[in-house]
């Protein structure tokens, strides 16, 4: 089987100040993955091709289409490089519509969402304090990051420790790669825990409501769409957190204040 990269060595010409030089850096390498469900092709992935099992079937549970890894019958990487060939033990029936999502790498999903407002979240409770080491466990893990930049790191906690990390140019891929390697490692912690560091559009809420998660934190933006539709599957929303500071945007029961000082004070 070939070698499958994650990043490539590049040149460019740096221009500073009038000046060029020629520059040696690596990039992050961006390719298509089709997955291919019992002999059927059903989409193609632009992602990072690593964790290339875990993407496939976090995918299909994200989407609803497996609920155990003792639904897949075979899982196997092809040596080209560029197809998943998954086999269930049961047939599926190919969703007609796809459905592109926002992202930089455009997200596809069923055309129809795949969750109602009876999600089982894992119940987790954390003071600021823990956010903020959380994100600072975030920000120094991201291997693929600090090497090559123009990458999202998502990660799986139960409050204290980071226990499943996934890196992809796609910040879905991401998602999908923790549920894979949940599904196929048995993970199944007592508290779920995701932190991102991307944009958490409805997509992202929807793929953190399938897996469970009951607080969900970002060091970028949410959408309006995301905020409204974690307060209505019962999910703590968080944005812009950063090692000091955050903003919490849905059901805040879940964040709880240790002493006077971490008490919210309202604007003026």
């Amino acid at each position: 089987m070939q070698s499958i990269h994650t990043s490539r060595t590049i040149h460019y010409l740096q221009y500073t100040s009038g000046h060029r030089v020629t520059v040696t850096s690596d990039i992050i390498v961006e390719a298509p993955m089709t997955l291919t469900v019992n002999g059927d092709a059903w989409l193609t992935f632009m992602c990072t091709p690593n964790d290339l099992d875990a993407l496939a079937a976090g995918f299909l549970c994200n989407e609803g289409v497996i609920h155990s890894k003792n639904e897949i019958a075979s899982l196997r990487v092809c040596p080209t490089g560029d197809n998943i060939d998954i086999w269930l033990d049961h047939s599926v029936d190919k969703p007609e519509y796809w459905r592109r999502t926002s992202g930089c790498t455009g997200g596809i999903t069923a055309a129809d969402q795949i969750i109602n407002n009876n999600v089982n979240l894992k119940e987790a409770y954390l003071t600021p304090t823990d956010i903020f080491e959380l994100i600072s466990l975030l920000l120094n893990i991201q291997s693929l990051y600090h090497k090559t930049g123009g990458i999202h790191t998502s990660a799986l906690s139960d409050g204290k420790r980071l226990s499943v990390i996934a890196e992809d140019i796609g910040r879905h891929n991401t998602l999908d790669k923790i549920a894979g390697r949940c599904l196929l490692d048995d993970i199944s912690p007592e508290r779920m825990i995701l932190l991102t560091t991307g944009r958490v559009s409805s997509e992202m809420i929807q793929k953190s409501a399938q897996m469970g998660a009951s607080i969900v934190i970002s060091r970028t933006s949410p959408t309006s769409l995301s905020i409204k539709m974690a307060d209505q599957w019962g999910l703590t929303l968080i944005g812009y957190a950063r090692r000091d500071s955050f903003r919490l945007y849905s059901h805040p029961e879940r964040i709880i204040h240790t002493n006077q000082s971490e008490d919210f004070v309202k604007e003026p």
